[in-house]
């Protein structure tokens, strides 16, 4: 879209995120909380001349965990954008500090998706595209596991036919 002469204003990529990876984000949050939070809930449980020590801050990290782990997620899922066209491959996430990835198809070397044992648990799938570029490769996280499969594909096709040496 051009605003005046010589300017080009991007819009906001179309796609978002499924739904499904809410829960999969609280569930990272649930758990990196869960890692200090249960040791020092035991310690405090079994030390009793420490108790008051290691349960406050047992306390004040699951409040903090839980916050995060209600709050960011669905923040996140408004901010996060993916959209493939025949050009570029093109992602926006952050919220106070946007960030705008943008892979012309002749730059990507690679295609790669992936499942960790979460994103298996919520069906989700991660598309990684990488490119010649030093900033490094453009991830496109929490997309159906199908989705992400007809991505790799439609990706894989285009920059089959699409002229250029990936360098």
């Amino acid at each position: 879209m051009s605003t005046g002469e010589g300017t080009i204003r991007l819009r906001p990529p179309r796609n978002t995120l499924d739904r499904r990876a809410v829960g999969w984000w609280r569930t990272q949050w649930l758990l990196a909380a869960a890692v200090p939070v249960v040791p020092l809930a035991v310690l405090g449980a079994l030390i009793e001349a420490a108790r008051f020590w290691l349960l406050l801050p047992a306390a004040v990290l699951a409040a903090a965990g839980t916050a995060a782990a209600v709050l960011l997620p669905v923040w996140w899922f408004r901010t996060h954008r993916w959209e493939i066209t025949e050009d570029a491959v093109y992602v926006r996430t952050g919220f106070f500090r946007q960030e705008w990835r943008i892979a012309p198809m002749s730059r990507i070397q690679t295609v790669d998706t992936v499942r960790g044992p979460l994103e298996q648990l919520f069906g989700l799938s991660t598309v990684t595209v990488t490119t010649a570029s030093a900033k490094g490769a453009v991830r496109i996280e929490g997309l159906d596991h199908e989705v992400a499969a007809d991505l790799a594909r439609q990706l894989t096709r285009i920059t089959r036919d699409t002229p250029g040496d990936a360098t």
